[in-house]
């Protein structure tokens, strides 16, 4: 079955729900497993500095200390909740990306030949206005991809 697991988490109750079937998949397959959780650019600076309007390492440094520190926590509870189902996990943080993105990029780079991901089911207006990472990877993905609700 599956040999090279990756798993998506960005530290909700939901998310916990995708690593826990992850987890029990991997052990019955004895397959490797990644829990990867990714931290997006400071949204409000990003259109901006690309464009060289205006620079405030002040504020993008402290941003990315907050994010790496937020990620940081978040794969210490997967490591843990991996540990506990009997799991070894390689955990991973992507910075400044999205996280449909990184989430694909990793999959390649790693060789993983599934993706595990959690759907918050948001629609209407704000499916529009948040967007659905979980629909981008599963549109894009070359692997298996497992949507947990």
């Amino acid at each position: 079955m599956y040999k090279n697991i990756l798993i998506a988490t960005d530290g909700s109750e939901l998310s916990g729900k995708g690593m826990a079937v992850g987890f029990e998949m991997a052990r019955e397959a004895g397959a490797k497993v990644a829990v990867l959780t990714v931290t997006e650019r400071l949204p409000a600076f990003d259109v901006g500095s690309r464009l060289g309007f205006f620079r405030d390492p002040t504020t993008t440094e402290r941003y990315d200390a907050d994010c790496r520190q937020t990620a940081e926590a978040i794969l210490a509870r997967a490591a843990e909740a991996a540990s506990a189902a009997g799991v070894a996990c390689e955990t991973i943080h992507v910075a400044n990306n999205a996280p449909a993105r990184a989430i694909l990029d990793t999959a390649r780079t790693r060789g993983s030949d599934l993706i595990i991901v959690t759907s918050h089911g948001r629609d209407g207006f704000e499916g529009i206005l948040l967007g659905s990472q979980a629909l981008r990877v599963v549109e894009a993905a070359e692997i298996a991809v497992l949507v947990v609700r």
